[in-house]
């Protein structure tokens, strides 16, 4: 995707001009609409599929920090990706959004160049996006148990429950995903095969499928490792983790999103996406820097 989009990217000058004519540099009025976060989230990403022009006013012209390596930084690296894209090509159809604080989370079945799965992150600032993240990765069959990439509950329930959860989470990555503490992860999830359902299309449902998986990749010689966690963001019984490690020998980010009841984690999504070289990245920001 990355070879793609800076092939067909045009220059900056040109796609800054062909916003400021299309009228995407919102005035004050716009900005102000009464719209939550998520909802201005939601709008800019379906209006990649729509083309509506008035979501890109949710976005500061003057500050907007791109983390997608493959797009260059500001208003002027999102149109020039969008005017890459063949047209009539783009499907943007998010399943789940939620908001923590400043930072607003969705969950989208995309055509983006090619069927893909993927989490975006925007950072607010006094109404208007000023920062994005995102973790893509291509759509793929049901898994062992039958379950897609984005299909399974889509509900915000126990607000209460937030930093509880959130906590949860932060323990399970460090303990098991990033020490291998993997005798506590009882402490975490349950033994029954329904105790856990599992979206990730290599793995089925339950710690056996999961525990036969990870073993699998140690005997090729490719094990997954967590090194770092970066960021945790939740709200009420979903948290998403983002992480930093290896996977089939590969630097890369890894975006895990967790439904949680009861205080125990019960069903995951993920998307894992390769970290480029340095010399392919189209913006100088990093794929973390939160």
């Amino acid at each position: 995707m990355n070879k793609k989009i800076t092939k067909l990217m045009t220059g900056a000058a040109m796609t800054t001009a062909i916003l400021a004519s299309a009228g995407c540099f919102a005035t004050m009025e716009d900005k102000e609409m009464n719209l939550t976060n998520t909802e201005k989230a939601v709008s800019l990403i379906r209006s990649i599929e729509t083309g509506d022009q008035a979501p890109v006013s949710y976005i500061n012209p003057e500050k907007y920090i791109q983390h997608n390596l493959a797009v260059g930084d500001g208003l002027a690296g999102f149109g020039a990706v969008l005017q890459a894209l063949p047209v009539g090509s783009a499907k943007a159809d998010v399943k789940r959004a939620f908001q923590d604080g400043e930072y607003v989370v969705l969950h989208t079945s995309y055509n983006f160049f090619g069927p893909k799965v993927g989490f975006d992150v925007f950072r607010f600032e006094e109404g208007v996006i000023v920062e994005h993240w995102d973790n893509l990765t291509e759509k793929a069959k049901p898994n062992t148990s039958g379950r897609t990439q984005i299909d399974g509950p889509t509900d915000i329930l126990d607000l209460d429950k937030t930093s509880e959860n959130k906590q949860t989470v932060s323990d399970f990555v460090v303990t098991i995903l990033i020490n291998g503490e993997m005798d506590k992860i009882t402490d975490f999830i349950g033994t029954g095969e329904q105790d856990y359902l599992q979206h990730n299309t290599a793995v089925g449902d339950g710690l056996g499928a999961l525990g036969a998986a990870l073993g699998a990749l140690a005997e090729q010689g490719m094990p997954m490792v967590y090194s770092r966690n970066h960021k945790v963001l939740g709200q009420g019984n979903f948290v998403l983790s983002i992480s930093e490690g290896q996977f089939l020998n590969e630097h890369v980010a890894f975006y895990d999103l967790f439904r949680l009841q009861e205080g125990r984690i019960v069903e995951h999504w993920d998307t894992i996406e390769t970290i480029p070289a340095k010399a392919e990245w189209q913006n100088d920001n990093g794929k973390f820097g939160f």
